[in-house]
């Protein structure tokens, strides 16, 4: 697990209420399907996300985030 994946889920446990979702999350789980965070909770999520790594996530980029690998991805690659 990298390092920003894990910087990832410690800010995704904020908003998943069965903290046990997360101990077998990984690139491929699905936020809101796997996870159960509420599809409102997404814009949090990315404000945090935007903080923590100091990157500027865009409409169009947030329209593709779908699992823990889209948004790990976007960090890496800004």
């Amino acid at each position: 697990m990298s390092k920003s994946q894990t910087r990832v889920l410690s800010i995704l446990q904020k908003y998943t209420y069965n903290k046990t979702l997360l101990e077998d999350a990984n690139e491929e789980s699905h936020i809101i399907k796997d996870l159960k965070i509420n599809s409102a909770r997404i814009v949090d999520i990315v404000l945090d996300i935007e903080e923590e790594f100091s990157v500027e996530i865009t409409n169009k980029m947030l329209e593709s985030i779908n699992t823990i690998g889209d948004l790990v991805n976007i960090i890496e690659n800004k």
